[in-house]
């Protein structure tokens, strides 16, 4: 038996991970701008996280949702409180996919409808709804097609208006868009949408699996526009590379027996790791570096020729080169060792470190894309 090749690879190894940088099997050290999909939050191996877990292990790694687990409430508080959502729920699974099927789930059993409204260049997973929720027909088999989808072009507020009435049952939309290549909803779409919403019993969803957990400088990237979900599903950097994704759930929902369900969701070490990150991002004040840093990064990346365009905040963004990205992309990884990622278009190189990346490690970046900028540049010029 081998594995099922559904991902294109690189021809290298990682054995050693360390803060932003990884190690393959020949030696080579790499620069890590992408933390594997914005997963690694809070660094590779950091000391308190692997030592969180290996205490973790040696007691109970895991036990089924049949008995109490007191890991799950300090969870749920920690979270609640550095997030600012402290009157929420938390139902805890293991995947961004699975936050964001319970979510549309729990909203259609809140208003007993079932169309969704979701957004041009949206990513929200492959299991059944949320990969009808996403815009990407490649990935979505037959029995996927059969949701009740609408697409709306992301901070177009006159279609907002037109489409989202009665009829629908939820409304979701990514905190900032990830695969899509770095595009955000303006906080005045983000405040139409929940009026929008509120008027007509439809629950609005903010994907914030990607561009949570600090990722945009905000604890969510949602918050600048001042408003509440319904649900928020969070996944990713939640775990800093251990499954374990979640949905924050407004008051207002009525929990049931039965109602949700998982097996690994919420187990022991899952919840060890989560708690971890947590306490490495109130300890050591990740959501201020990341301010600092982001800005700094940004900065250094305005004052670089041949960038056509640049997106985002915090530690999660985008830049349009005005050549090829993805010969740029491969240059970067080739001669100088650093990874980093591509929107679904492939025009836009992603952007994704761990949030306590340092600006020594931000420099080398740096220098490392205006060496490969350069002969572009040149070459339009002349």
């Amino acid at each position: 038996m081998k594995p099922f090749e559904v991902y294109p690879l690189y021809d290298i190894e990682p054995v050693k991970a360390q803060g932003a940088r990884l190690w393959d099997k020949q030696g080579r050290e790499y620069l890590d701008l992408y933390g594997g999909h914005a997963v690694i939050s809070v660094g590779h191996a950091h000391p308190h996280y692997t030592a969180r877990i290996a205490e973790q292990l040696q007691k109970i790694a895991f036990y089924s949702n049949a008995v109490q687990n007191s890991l799950q409430e300090e969870l749920a508080e920690k979270l609640g409180r550095l997030s600012g959502y402290e009157s929420y729920s938390l139902f805890l699974c293991s995947s961004g996919a699975e936050a964001n099927e319970n979510a549309l789930k729990l909203a259609s059993f809140r208003n007993g409808r079932k169309k969704i409204v979701a957004f041009n260049g949206s990513f929200h997973g492959r299991t059944s709804a949320a990969v009808a929720a996403t815009n990407d027909a490649s990935i979505c088999a037959p029995l996927n097609s059969q949701h009740e989808i609408i697409f709306l072009p992301l901070n177009d507020e006159a279609a907002a208006r037109e489409q989202i009435d009665e009829s629908v049952c939820a409304v979701i939309i990514e905190g900032i868009q990830g695969v899509g290549g770095i595009r955000e909803p303006g906080p005045g779409f983000l405040q139409l949408l929940q009026t929008l919403c509120r008027q007509h019993g439809v629950m609005l969803i903010l994907d914030e699996v990607q561009s949570g957990y600090g990722r945009s400088g905000d604890f969510f990237a949602h918050r600048r526009a001042g408003i509440r979900p319904d649900l928020i599903t969070v996944a990713k950097g939640m775990g800093n590379g251990f499954p374990v994704a979640g949905v924050l759930i407004a008051p207002g929902f009525e929990a049931k027996h039965g109602l949700l369900g998982t097996t690994f969701g919420g187990n022991h070490l899952a919840c060890a790791a989560a708690i971890a990150v947590l306490e490495i991002i109130e300890k050591e004040n990740v959501l201020a570096q990341v301010g600092t840093t982001g800005e700094y990064l940004l900065g250094k990346l305005r004052a670089l020729e041949g960038i056509q365009e640049i997106r985002g905040r915090g530690l999660m963004i985008g830049i349009v080169p005005g050549s090829d990205a993805a010969q740029l992309r491969k240059k970067l990884l080739q001669e100088h060792g650093i990874f980093t990622g591509f929107s679904a278009d492939k025009k836009t190189i992603r952007l994704l470190p761990p949030l306590n990346i340092t600006v020594a490690e931000l420099d080398r970046f740096i220098h490392a894309l205006e060496s490969v900028l350069k002969p572009q540049v040149t070459a339009t010029q002349h």
